[in-house]
């Protein structure tokens, strides 16, 4: 089994894929107007609209109403991507240097998803995430 995409439902298709285009550098697929899709070497970042919901009847889903998950990315030097975004995202954890070696700033989406920008910092964390 392989993991191959996250996927987030909105009622603001365009503004999330502006927030993502912006924070990752990187343009979204747009297969449909109504579905958008970040691929990358780890994974895709897939963000449909609200009107996707009748798609899935039965399952429960709605938009904006996650407070559990966090969405990773992982960058070069997370400092440098805070000074990048400035004051362009909502931070809500500045740059810290996590137990587990990672150097780390957590972001909200438009929809208050959580974003975690991630460094590995430690030699330990380094070795972790070399094959990934």
């Amino acid at each position: 089994m392989k993991l191959a995409s996250i996927r987030l439902l909105t009622s603001r298709l365009d503004e999330m894929v502006e927030f993502y285009e912006h924070l990752t550098g990187s343009t979204f697929q747009r297969p449909a107007p109504v579905f958008a899709e970040l691929v990358t070497a780890g994974g895709s970042l897939a963000i449909g609209s609200d009107a996707t919901l009748p798609l899935f009847p039965g399952t429960g889903l709605t938009v904006a109403s996650n407070s559990s998950a966090i969405i990773e990315f992982q960058v070069d030097d997370v400092d440098q991507e805070r000074a990048r975004l400035s004051d362009h995202v909502e931070v809500l954890q500045e740059p810290t240097t996590m137990p587990w070696g990672n150097r780390a700033m957590m972001l909200a989406d438009p929809d208050g998803n959580r974003v975690n920008l991630y460094t590995p910092l430690t030699p330990e964390a380094k070795a972790r995430f070399a094959g990934r």
